[in-house]
């Protein structure tokens, strides 16, 4: 697959597993597992700092949506790009699960606490650290299965 190629076949697996992610949060969210998302914590903090002063609360809502899968479209186009041979299905789903997780320790480690968004994760004192990194595995094995499945055959082995 081309550059371009790779980068639509990354857009659909990112709008997928975005879909598949939201799926799993709002089941979380009725278990009470998970209350604030991460996108929602961007907005709330761009409001502390003065970035949304004026907005309604159905704009601030509408941004978190938007915050949601234009993360998860630029986080699947990454993947894309970074994903240059294809294999089968099960391969697909672990390379994805593992990029997920690549992806989670960029934002988690670095420029969400950098941004005062989110605490690094070494400084939780709750298990509930571990929901990020099983989103970012779910969203990462969902992408892999969408970009399989858009993506063309499997490499010849």
């Amino acid at each position: 697959m081309d550059l371009k190629e790779r980068a639509l076949a990354g857009v659909i697996g990112g709008v997928a597993a975005t879909l598949v992610l939201s799926g799993l949060r709002e089941a979380w969210t009725r278990l009470g597992l998970v209350f604030e998302t991460a996108p929602q914590q961007v907005v709330d903090r761009m409001e502390e700092v003065g970035l949304l002063e004026g907005w309604s609360p159905g704009a601030r809502r509408v941004l978190t949506v938007v915050a949601h899968f234009a993360y998860g479209l630029g986080t699947g186009t990454a993947f894309g790009f970074l994903r240059r041979e294809r294999g089968g299905p099960v391969e697909e789903a672990s390379v994805g699960a593992a990029l997920g997780l690549l992806a989670w320790g960029a934002g988690w480690a670095s420029w969400l606490p950098l941004a005062g968004v989110h605490r690094a994760p070494w400084t939780e004192r709750t298990p509930k650290v571990l929901l990020p990194v099983l989103d970012h595995a779910v969203f990462g094995a969902a992408w892999g299965l969408a970009n399989w499945a858009v993506g063309g055959r499997a490499r010849d082995d």
